[in-house]
Formats: C-alpha cells, structure tokens, sequence
C-alpha cells in the first residue's frame, strides 16, 4: 500500500470514533485467557444470535487490570456509565445480555469499579483519582489488534507532531521537560539517555525496546504489549527522530507469546499502512522494527547482557562506560529503554511535557505501574500517581490482607529489592523515598506478605532466584549468592549460628561494591532488608530453632491434640506417607520418625486438632 498521508491518517481518526453501538469487550490478555475469556466471548455471541440483537460489537481488548475477578468484561453503552462485570463464565455472559442488555438490569454480585481516570478524556490530571491511567490508557479500552482504534483514540498523533511541528531538539527538549525517568528499574532520566545518542555523529543509530521482563511477580510490560502495543511503535519512532535513527529492535522473552503475536500483527498494521517503512506520512523520515526474542535469562534485562543477546552472542555484562548511548548494538550508539518508559512517551509529546511533570513528585514525575500481587485481596495491575503512599496501594486500591491476616512485609523492586515493614506504609512510592528505607522501585513488581510467610524463607527464594540467574561471569555475584543461599538455608535447617549473620553482611557488603552488574550489585538487597527488619524473627531461627510460620519444614512439627480430635480420619486419609494413625472416632496420633512436614493435615482439619509448633 502507498505511504499514507497526514490528511488521511487525519480522516481514519475520525471515521473510527466510537459508534453508539453498544460495544461489550472482553479482556483477553494472558490472564483473561487462561480464566476462561475465550468461552466466554463465545458465550456472548452465541447468545446474541439467539436472541437476534442488533448494533452489538463483541470484541477483545487486553488486561483490564482487575486479574482478581477474570474474566472481565466492559459494557458500554452511549450516554451511560461503564458497566464491568468480573468472573463472568458462560452462564454469567448469558444473564449479561438477557437482563443488561435486553432488560435494562444490572446482573447483581458481579459489578466491579475500576477507579481510573482515563487519559485521553482528562485534560486536566485530578489527584482525586486513586489510579491515573497514562501506561495502561487504552489497556482494557481498545482492540489491541486494531490499528484503526489504536488512531481513534488518538494514537499517532504523537508522531504526527514529531515529524511535522518538531524538531530533534524539540522533541528531546520535551522530554526532558516532562522529568520522565527510566521505568526499568534505575530510574535513570530519559532525556538525558537520549541526548547522548543525540549527540553522537554515526552512519547508523539504534532505538531498542527492553520487554524482558523478568522480575517474580511482574507483568506490567506483557500486559501493555498485549493491550496496547502501537504506543510503543509509535514511542520507538519518536524516539527515532529525535536521535536521527531509523532502525528499531524489541527485544521480548520468547515466554510472552501473546504479546510478541499482538506485536507482530501491529507491526504489520503499521507498515500496511506506511506507518513504518520509507518516508513515513510522506516525510524524508524512515522508520522499520523487528522483534528478537529471548530465552528468559533475568541478566538479560541489564543492558550490556541484552545487546549481546540481541548480537546472536551469550546474554553477559561487561564493564561501563562506554554505556550503550554511546556505544551500543554493534558499537553503534544505542537508545535502550523498557515498555513502560517508552509507552508513556506519544502523550507526553501529545500533551507536553509540562503536564506529564505536573503529575507525581518533585523528583518522580508522572506514574507508576505496578502488579500487585500476593497475600491481597485485589491482585492486578495498578497505576497510580507517583507519591501515592504504599498505604493506599495495599489496602485502598489492593483492599487489604484476605482471610483476616495481619500485614506483614510488602516487597519492591523484586530480587533487587526489599521488604517494608508496617512501619514504612506511609512512605510515598517513587524513586528516592524508596531508596531512603531500603528497598527501590525496580520495574514494579509488589510482593504483599502477611503473617503467614516466614521472612528467612522469603529472602531463601530471592537469593535462590539470583543463584539461578546469575550468568556466572564474575567472582562476586557467581560465588557470593552460592554462599549466601547456603548460609540462609543453614538457618532455614536450625543449624546457624549467630556468626552466619555478620557473614552474611559482609558478603552481601562486598557483592554491592565488587559485582559487574546490577544483578550482582542488588542480589543482596531482600537478604540485607530481611535481616534488618525482621531480626527477631531470624535470631527465633538460629537461637530458639524456630520458625513462627511454620514455613522452615526442619523447624516445624505437626502434633495432634487428643482432646480436640473426633477421629474423623480425614487427616489420616489425606498424609502421602501414611504417617497417622488411628480409628474411627478415636483420636488420632502422627508417627514423627515417618512425617515429612508436608502440612497436609494441618491444611485439612476442620476442628483446630492439628498443631504446629
């Protein structure tokens, strides 16, 4: 197809605004799907036809953030407010369109708020709202595999504006204006990454895109890719003009693929149209992309491990300077920036960058997405304002500890970060408040924790997870993670001592300062933050041979009390090694040369006769 012109992107824009359809949407990101929302979408079709409804669009879009009740879906109906339904299964869809939609009643028990502004009909930010929605703003709204919604709700005007009101300094100087920080983790400012391109004189640049997502708990970036992936085309692109680059490359765990199929389709939208290829929207500015997958190496989200990934070589570090801005994918000077950093860029340069900076903090400006998962009720992904206080995350927007437990920890910043205790709720989250109690923003994964989980157990995992992704090049990291994990079981086994401990921080003292990369550097963090938070509870470890959690199988030991046992045998019929005994109606008694610790009869004893200690 010939390059399309402004006028008729101009035109596609306003054609595809929304009809007065009513339009029920399905989120079927990876969550969704999984849930059942293919089924379901099936359901709503079937049961349109039967009914022979007229004027209603079914169709897909991503997460809508509300994991915790997929599937979901959206009812919009011209006029009125926005209807979202959650665990809607077949039957559920059923009574949907019987009653919404044919009878004019709410289906009760499934309705679900979703508090977010929407960015593309907010001019002015509110900070009423919990949840502000520039990352995430077509997420759950658009067919991610619609190029004509993605430009009806205003996507490309961003680079509209960059290639025929801007210049490359005028595009940089916006960014650097909006106080935007990288969102991968180190939170280094955008703008001044791209002015080192900028500023180097090359034959060939390069714009990357980091979708390696690799933090335990974390879905921000699949979650966008999957519902809305030409932000991030069209944010490549920008970026592209600004440093006089015209080749992009995404570089996505092969593990994402729904987002790389989602990705793959809008880039071909994309070139159908002439959004990417040869003098795009008629201008002497080329622009194309291709998608490198990766084998999920976590070091590979550390920029010098992923350009020798994306070079065809083995996914290590190596030393900076020179940083990849200058000296970068085949010593070409490279704009390497995550999902997130990147999506918020087409509004920045559609609203400017001094509204991007009215939103969030003097040093942390505009928002954050995080996936909230763990001991909480309202698991998903949230995005809120930065400054908005770990407090209102977890019991606000999360709703709180299930079952009645007690807070205990909440983790940020995954294997490089650590865990806040009750004590630090009130602490606002962006960059440096993070930094100043001890842990880091990371790419936005947040662990909730509650009084079940054993904090020695918790930092065994991180390190576990370091030792496993450590790509073993230097001494540091290789060694000193091996040594910590086997320090931290040894605790986990009642058998430390107190001098474990003061190994533990001086290992973890050297990692920071001796290790390559910031896998090395920050492996120590969740141990280091653990052991200065929940000191009591480790010394309960090594002193009493204690686990209070009950989580620590060498420490724990499952009796039953007689007075409160009927003698029901369930607990009896449930033991993998048939460690019970007794009849029925008399109460029973555990073998402990022959228990495993497995729980299994502590989880299923309706009458509080098993006992941990």
């Amino acid at each position: 197809m010939a390059t399309i012109t402004l006028t008729d992107l101009k035109k596609l824009r306003e054609d595809n605004k929304e009809n007065e359809n009513i339009q029920i949407i399905v989120g079927m990101g990876t969550c969704g799907i999984a849930a059942g929302a293919n089924k379901t979408f099936d359901a709503f079709l079937d049961e349109i036809k039967v009914n022979n409804l007229k004027n209603i669009t079914v169709k897909p879009t991503g997460c809508m953030g509300l994991c915790y009740v997929e599937p979901t879906i959206t009812v919009k109906t011209s006029g009125q407010p926005d209807i979202i339904y959650g665990n809607v299964n077949n039957e559920t869809a059923r009574k949907i369109i019987n009653e919404h939609i044919v009878e004019g009643k709410l289906v009760d028990g499934h309705i679900f708020e979703n508090p977010a502004a929407d960015i593309v009909n907010t001019e002015n930010y509110d900070s009423d709202y919990k949840q502000f929605r520039i990352v995430l703003r077509n997420c759950g709204v658009i067919d991610p595999e619609s190029i004509e919604e993605y430009i009806a709700r205003d996507g490309y005007i961003g680079l509209e504006k960059a290639l025929f009101e801007m210049s490359s300094d005028d595009i940089l100087n916006e960014v650097k204006k909006s106080g935007l920080r990288g969102r991968g983790g180190a939170g280094f400012p955008t703008g001044f990454k791209w002015e080192f391109t900028k500023q180097i004189e090359s034959d060939q640049k390069y714009i990357i895109c980091n979708a390696d997502e690799g933090d335990p708990g974390a879905y921000m970036d699949r979650a966008t890719l999957e519902g809305d992936p030409h932000s991030v085309i069209e944010a490549m692109m920008i970026a592209g003009k600004c440093v006089c680059a015209d080749k992009g490359v995404i570089y996505i765990r092969a593990e994402y693929p729904l987002a790389i199929e989602r990705l793959e389709i809008a880039m071909a939208q994309s070139r159908e149209l002439g959004l990417l290829g040869e003098n795009i929207l008629g201008t002497d500015f080329s622009f194309d992309l291709e998608i490198r997958l990766g084998a999920g190496a976590f070091v590979c989200g550390e920029e010098t491990a992923l350009l020798a990934s994306v070079e065809g070589n083995r996914g290590m570090p190596i030393p900076k300077p020179p940083f990849p801005a200058v000296k970068g994918l085949f010593g070409k000077p490279t704009v390497i920036n995550n999902v997130e950093t990147f999506a918020n860029i087409p509004v920045i340069i559609t609203k400017g960058g001094a509204w991007f900076a009215k939103i969030g903090t003097e040093k942390s400006k505009g928002t954050k997405v995080f996936a909230l998962t763990g001991k909480i009720k309202n698991s998903g992904l949230v995005e809120v304002p930065m400054g908005t206080t770990l407090r209102d995350i977890v019991f606000d927007i999360g709703g709180g500890i299930p079952n009645d437990k007690k807070f205990k920890a909440v983790q940020t910043g995954g294997p490089s970060g650590g865990v806040l205790t009750e004590a630090f709720l009130d602490t606002p989250i962006d960059f440096d408040s993070l930094v100043a109690v001890g842990s880091m923003m990371g790419s936005g994964g947040m662990i909730v924790m509650d009084e079940d989980d054993c904090m020695v157990d918790i930092a065994k995992f991180y390190l576990e997870f370091c030792v496993e992704e450590s790509c073993g090049k230097c001494a540091p990291c290789r060694i000193g993670t091996k040594k910590i994990y086997e320090l931290l079981d040894k605790i986990s086994q009642g058998k430390g001592e107190l001098s474990d401990l003061q190994k533990i921080k001086d290992m973890g003292a050297a990692m920071q300062k001796a290790s390559l990369c910031g896998l090395g550097q920050t492996a120590p963090n969740p141990v280091l933050s653990v052991i200065k938070a929940f000191e009591e509870e480790v010394l309960e470890h090594i002193n009493d041979k204690k686990c209070r959690a009950g989580k620590c199988k060498d420490l724990v030991t499952y009796t039953i009390d007689q007075e409160n046992c009927i003698g029901c045998t369930v607990c009896a019929r449930k033991c993998p090694v048939n460690c019970i005994e007794g009849a029925i109606k008399v109460a029973h008694k555990i073998d402990q040369s022959l228990c495993i610790k497995c729980g299994a009869c502590f989880e299923v004893c309706k009458f509080d006769a098993v006992i941990v200690s």
